[in-house]
């Protein structure tokens, strides 16, 4: 399956459980990088417009940029409406956007699917001048025993997860070299989860590594879930300790 289809049959659960952004993030976004109701933005790789909603708020303009038709169908449906998100089947290697025409570039959860080189050359190709990408992922806490536990139970049952981090690295120096200068702005917003049961069980479900109802260990690896849930939660409530890791700079 290539990248582009990984989603499809997760949209469901990625509409309903996926964490947000926090607010200092948002605000971060406006006060310190420009963002402003002047600002024509492209959210690339938008997905099922998580960052886009919340983007779309502080800016003019937003294109919401994704491949994947299912997740560009919830991102619409999620946009309504905001009459200023214009929906792009397009990607980040082809965004199918005017030369020069953008202010700033979001990425969200996406950067580590993307071709790096040649998305490079199309985000150059788009931004106007000295202007910026900012490339965001949610991560739970790697030394969080619950976490820890969660990851354990992940490898033994789900052969595409590659460990807490995913497919991408947090160090800032990862990815630096994607920025002009080789250099670029990293921030750590804090963006704890209180979830149900339904709300941990949906977003793990909702990972490209996760497996499907239709396999065959699907029945006893949500019963692990379940288990591990009930053995750290308090009052049917689990605290996860999620941050929010922002990259940004001139590329």
């Amino acid at each position: 399956m290539d990248n582009i289809e990984k989603f499809t049959n997760k949209v469901d659960n990625y509409v309903k459980y996926r964490p947000g952004y926090p607010q200092e993030f948002i605000d971060y976004l406006s006060n310190e990088l420009g963002f402003s109701n002047s600002s024509v933005s492209a959210d690339i790789g938008a997905g099922t417009g998580i960052l886009t909603r919340s983007v779309a708020k502080i800016v003019k303009t937003l294109y919401a940029v994704e491949p994947n038709n299912k997740m560009r169908s919830a991102c619409e449906k999620g946009c309504k409406n905001y009459k200023n998100v214009i929906s792009i089947n397009g990607s980040a290697e082809e965004t199918t956007l005017q030369d020069n025409s953008i202010d700033f570039i979001t990425v969200a959860q996406a950067f580590h699917w993307f071709d790096k080189l040649n998305c490079l050359k199309e985000f150059k190709r788009i931004l106007k001048p000295e202007n910026k990408v900012v490339l965001v992922w949610n991560r739970k806490a790697a030394d969080d025993p619950f976490i820890r536990k969660s990851s354990e139970l992940y490898k033994k049952y789900c052969p595409d997860y590659k460990g807490i981090a995913g497919n991408s690295d947090l160090s800032p120096e990862h990815y630096n070299d994607f920025f002009k200068n080789k250099t670029c702005d990293y921030r750590i917003f804090d963006n704890d989860l209180l979830l149900s049961l339904d709300n941990y069980i949906g977003g793990v479900l909702s990972a490209s590594y996760a497996l499907q109802e239709s396999d065959p260990n699907y029945k006893e690896f949500t019963d692990k879930l379940m288990e591990l849930f009930h053995k750290y939660s308090k009052q049917e409530k689990l605290l996860l300790n999620n941050k929010t890791h922002s990259y940004a700079g001139q590329v």
